[in-house]
């Protein structure tokens, strides 16, 4: 696949949730990695077609998409 390091994350959850994400990590601790990693792929893509879209022509933005 590709090469992997590992990083350290601290984020301010509510508490109920933060409860949640400790008892997923104790039970899966590939988990939390994977939930990470669609979450991050998901913005990559999304600030690719956004930048994508903005090199488009101004008369395609307008437009816009067409959804039936």
């Amino acid at each position: 696949m590709w090469e992997t390091r590992s990083v350290e994350l601290s984020v301010q959850l509510p508490r109920e949730i933060a409860d949640q994400a400790e008892e997923l990590q104790a039970a899966d601790p590939e988990f939390m990695s994977r939930v990470i990693l669609y979450g991050l792929t998901r913005r990559s893509i999304y600030r690719h077609l956004r930048q994508k879209e903005s090199s488009l022509p101004e008369t395609e933005l307008e437009a816009g998409p067409t959804h039936p």
